[in-house]
Formats: structure tokens, sequence, C-alpha cells
């Protein structure tokens, strides 16, 4: 029961880490430490919340729960169990492996679904997009309407409107290309990925959802940063203040936009720089390390 008991524990610990996350605003000064954050409490989450229910079935073996995993089987083998281990024991280890299969199962499903819009679009935009020597590197879209977006994968892509380049002075759009090319770098779509499975493995969570929300904003933050080392903060803000103006639209499915988030909070948090927090956010990556580590340790142990 002790094992169980930790694992309840963890997930208690990750809500309430979820909550300090969400509410927090030094996440906003240091980006990239508060995605491996969130990271780590997704991950800490998954694991536990297959962990629980095995462990609850399996404190007949008052071992960690890897290793009452192996006893079991070998148990299971030679047609024996120990007392107190029934049908109904069995049954909460099943549900842990249940969990664990929804979860590789919505992870497939949502890197298939990924991939396959991405593979549309890509096909879409080698009939209808052009090069441009104003934007080298990107395609051009002759479209009216202001978008920017990145396709990313194998080969990725930048792709503006031609909206976009009407709306924009040659600063602004430089510094939403190098935004668009720190998407694709640093292979945003796959910081994202885990956070959508979750949102599908574990729909009663509101928490969860809010967390796919936050890593979101915080994806384009970090893009945002990468923008302004080559760029300073004015030519990005001004680009996102046309955007909002503009009325810009969500960007296809399996893309990551410039304008999809928060347009006035990232301008704001533009135009006021400060430095990352360096002792909260080496804080949080213990806590975050913590998190994880505990659910790891008992199904290796």
């Amino acid at each position: 029961m002790a094992y169980a008991l930790h694992f309840a524990a963890t997930i208690l610990a990750c809500w309430l880490t979820a909550q300090v996350l969400a509410a927090a605003r030094w996440t906003w000064r240091a980006p990239r430490v508060a995605i491996v954050c969130w990271q780590a409490v997704g991950l800490a989450l998954g694991l536990s919340a297959m962990g629980l229910p095995m462990a609850l079935g399996l404190s007949a073996y008052e071992l960690p729960t890897g290793s009452a995993l192996l006893t079991l089987a070998d148990d299971l083998a030679h047609g024996t169990l120990p007392t107190g281990l029934g049908a109904p024991h069995l049954g909460l280890v099943g549900v842990g492996f249940g969990i664990g299969a929804v979860l590789l199962t919505t992870t497939v499903r949502s890197i298939h679904g990924t991939v396959r819009a991405q593979r549309r679009h890509r096909e879409l935009l080698s009939l209808v997009a052009r090069r441009d020597p104003t934007v080298p590197g990107a395609l051009v879209l002759d479209h009216p309407s202001a978008a920017a977006y990145c396709l990313p994968g194998v080969k990725p892509r930048v792709v503006v409107s031609a909206g976009t380049l009407s709306l924009l002075d040659r600063a602004e759009l430089a510094a939403v290309l190098t935004h668009e090319r720190a998407h694709a770098q640093e292979r945003h779509d796959l910081v994202l990925l885990p956070f959508t499975a979750l949102c599908r493995a574990l729909p009663w969570f509101r928490w969860v959802r809010d967390a796919h929300e936050r890593v979101a904003l915080l994806v384009e933050m970090r893009a945002d940063d990468k923008a302004r080392e080559l760029h300073a903060e004015e030519p990005l803000a001004g680009a996102l203040r046309r955007f909002a103006a503009a009325g810009h639209r969500v960007t296809p499915a399996g893309t990551l936009g410039l304008g999809d988030r928060d347009l006035d909070v990232r301008v704001q948090r533009l135009m006021v720089p400060d430095r990352p927090p360096r002792v909260l956010g080496a804080t949080a990556l213990s806590v975050a390390t913590l998190l994880v580590t505990l659910p790891i340790s008992l199904f290796l142990s």
C-alpha cells in the first residue's frame, strides 16, 4: 500500500505543481525552463496514473511496482498466487496496463493525425505556393489576409501570405521569419505532441487541458525570444500588433503560427524585457526532476 500512496502523492504533487506553473509569471521570462517543467509534470502524471492501480493490485507483494510485476509474471507462469491476491487485484493491474495502452494509443494517433495533416498541407503548398526573392527560404501564398506559420517536419516549410508581405515592413518581416524558423529548429511540434495526447487520454482532468494551452503559449514565447535575439524587440512587437489589428486567423492543422495565441500578452512581454529568474528556474527544475524520478524509480526497482 505504501507504493500506491507514493503514486497518489505524485499525482497530487503534479496537480499542485501545475497550478503553480499556470499561475506563475516567471515562466514568461524563462519559457524554455518552464516548458521542461511542464514536460516533467506530464510524464510524471502519465507514469503515476499507470502505477497507482498497479500498486494497489500488487500490494500483497510488498515490493516496488517493477519488482512486483516481475514476481507476478513468475507466479502466473507457475500457476501460483500469494494469499490476498485475487481477481480484483489482477483487475487493478489490468487497469494500469489499460491506462498505459490508452496513453500509447493516443500518442500514436496524435502522431499519425499530425503527420497526415502535415503531408496533405505540404502537397497543397506544392500546388499553390510560390517562391519570392524578398522572402528567401519561405513560401508565399497569394492570399490577402495576414498569415505566417511554420509547417514542421523533416523538411520544414515557413509560409507567409501575400497579405503579410504588404502588411509588414522589412524589419518586421525578418523578425517573423526568424520566429517561424525557431519553431522548426527546436521542433516545437514535438514539444506539444505529448500534451495533445495527454488531453485525449485524460480528458476528465481540466488542468491537463490548461497545461496544453500554457505550453502552447510558452512555445510561442520561446520563438519570440529567438526572434528578438537577432532583431530586437520592436520589430517583432510591431508585427504582432499588426497581426492583431488585421484579425489574424488560426493557422492550418499541424502547423505553428505567429499570431495564434495571446498577442497582447506577448507584445507586453517583449516591451518589458527582464532577465530569466535563475534561482526560481533552478528550483522549478529540481522539483520537476523529483516528480519524474519517483515513479520511474518505482517501476525500475
